[in-house]
């Protein structure tokens, strides 16, 4: 796939070695006023981040959530309640392991700044787990006490005789920070209309609001925190083996937010945006990027605690002049869906930013048509805390890029033999900055596999870039299809057939073919009860090259997705 060392030197390829430091190709397409390196010493830690965003922000609106709004000098006492409680009446040590496992509502802010304040690190936990995950994860990761939501207490309750660290449960209903009467009138709907809370049973635990009332007796006593502390154990790779907990250091999440704020600072201004925050709080994307990111400049968070309840989605947007939204491109597909979404008032909306999965050509020009704002395309990892690409947010349309690596970030092309490829040429994209994890908690072999000789770590994702530095992902390397010899990426056949007035969402992958190796298979929703496979299969032919062609189309109701949204092609694959 690329050239050996000495035929690359001498390729002009994307970057030429100078000692230890590389030119950076892509710095010549910075947006002005976004910076090549970022001062990652300008906060000490999350803590300190944390400490000095209250105190410039204290009577501005921090988050609201079903209608209710905390400021962000209640953030700051309510987090510090709760870091007393932990530090007075559980007497946790620095660095012991708490988890969280809730949907977005204002209790995961609250728990999740008290946790970071008092010195320990946090836990995300995926509520969707079923009872064998949760058991992997909270043994894996050592966790002394959980924080979790009633709705999924009676699966910790499976499984918590099995954990080896576990001592201390914090129970929470979905409306206990909403205030009276409406936590009641929330709880109760949940609990008994709805019906969303099986029956459970943790003897001990604690109710959040006690643990709250406990920790504002206790003195919350600061902590020496550096960058080199663990912040947060990010488990990652479960669709595709046994979950493993990224290390991010609060250097890390801090070099990432700085690199972020570095890259938006051009298109916002402190105190004055509101974001959208759809795409869960546990989630490394959301995490960094909505919370953290945007709490530097002060923004107002709109947590939306079921994003799945698209019309609900759209009611809840419809009642604040929101400026910016992130999300994932199934998430922005189903909202143009919705015929209320349309009627909504964009004018306030300065950036769209999609990332996490890819996003599709189809569903960025539909965006573009109804917000009148460019959907930009970013990339990241759970094991770059995340971000590693962004595209400019004022490009005039979709550029089918993930944009430039970002300020302070390396990025090298490889081929299979781990020699730089040349120039337009597709390899392994590989990573080096400060947002790049310590490595993968308690799996040496596993951290020593995933990065290079040099210090790059792999991605798995194959991409190209070109001479303006734009990077573009090809595919996931394992997910690539081999047909008659020749390559067949996924992304570019879902976003042919994407495109079809017909289709509402597609996943394309490989079968086996007695002939040829490996087929393309397309499994399609319809939004068009009438769409025949022939017809896709004819669609394609006029956008595909041959070989590319889907040999076969499968209709489904509906695709399996991840927790926020991502199509599980390996769920297909399965199936």
């Amino acid at each position: 796939m690329g050239l050996r060392f000495g035929a690359w030197l001498r390729s002009g390829s994307i970057t030429n070695y100078k000692g230890d430091k590389m030119n950076k190709i892509w710095l010549q397409s910075y947006p002005p006023g976004v910076p090549a390196e970022i001062n990652v010493g300008e906060f000490s830690s999350l803590a300190d981040l944390f400490d000095k965003g209250v105190r410039k922000f204290a009577e501005r609106t921090a988050y609201v959530c079903m209608g209710k709004s905390i400021s962000y000098s209640d953030l700051e006492l309510l987090s510090r309640q709760f870091a007393g409680y932990l530090q007075g009446e559980l007497k946790l040590a620095k660095g012991a392991r708490v988890a969280l496992m809730m949907p977005n509502c204002l209790q995961y802010p609250v728990a999740m700044f008290g946790i970071l304040r008092a010195g320990f690190t946090v836990v995300n936990v995926n509520p969707l787990y079923t009872a064998r995950e949760l058991e992997h994860q909270l043994n894996d990761a050592g966790c002394e006490a959980i924080v979790i939501v009633e709705n999924f207490a009676h699966t910790l309750q499976e499984v918590i005789g099995n954990t080896k660290a576990l001592r201390h449960v914090v129970v929470t209903g979905l409306g206990d920070m909403l205030g009276f009467p409406k936590s009641l009138l929330v709880n109760f709907v949940v609990r008994h209309v709805k019906k969303m809370v099986p029956p459970w049973s943790l003897p001990g635990c604690v109710a959040f609001r006690d643990a709250l009332g406990q920790g504002a007796a206790d003195t919350f006593q600061p902590v020496q925190i550096g960058h080199d502390d663990l912040a947060y154990l990010q488990y990652t790779g479960g669709t595709t083996g046994v979950a493993k907990g990224a290390m991010l250091t609060h250097g890390n999440i801090v070099a990432n937010l700085q690199q972020a704020h570095a890259w938006i600072s051009p298109y916002v201004k402190e105190g004055e945006e509101i974001i959208i925050t759809a795409l869960p709080l546990y989630h490394i994307f959301s995490l960094t990027a909505n919370c953290l990111t945007f709490f530097k400049i002060g923004a107002t968070n709109i947590l939306i605690t079921n994003p799945r309840d698209i019309p609900g989605f759209v009611a809840e947007l419809g009642k604040y002049p929101f400026t910016v939204i992130t999300g994932v491109n199934t998430l922005f597909n189903a909202l143009l869906n919705n015929p209320e979404f349309e009627k909504l008032d964009f004018s306030s909306l300065k950036v769209a930013l999609g990332g996490g999965m890819a996003v599709q050509q189809a569903v960025a020009e539909r965006w573009k048509k109804v917000t009148g704002k460019t959907l930009a395309e970013a990339y990241g990892l759970t094991e770059t805390s995340p971000a590693v690409c962004i595209n400019p947010l004022d490009l005039p349309e979709f550029n089918h890029s993930i944009g430039l690596p970002i300020s302070s970030t390396d990025v090298s092309l490889r081929d299979d033999d781990g020699y730089e490829v040349s120039l337009g040429m597709p390899g392994e994209l590989c990573v080096k900055g400060p947002q790049v994890m310590k490595g993968y908690y308690n799996r040496p072999e596993e951290t020593a596999r995933t990065f290079t000789h040099d210090g790059y770590l792999r991605t798995g994702d194959v991409a190209t870039i070109d001479k303006q530095g734009f990077v573009r992902i090809v595919d996931r390397k394992k997910d690539m299809i081999l047909v008659s010899g020749f390559n067949v990426y996924p992304n570019e056949v879902e976003d042919v057939v994407a495109s079809h007035p017909g289709v509402m969402e597609v996943a394309a992958l490989g079968v086996p073919d007695e002939h040829s190796g490996e087929a393309v298979k397309i499994f399609v929703v319809r939004k068009d009860a009438s769409l025949t496979a022939e017809a896709l299969i004819a669609h394609c032919r006029a956008g595909l090259t041959g070989y590319k062609v889907p040999r076969f189309v499968e209709f489904r109701d509906e695709l399996p997705k991840s927790n926020v949204g991502k199509i599980l092609r390996r769920v297909l694959r399965d199936s």
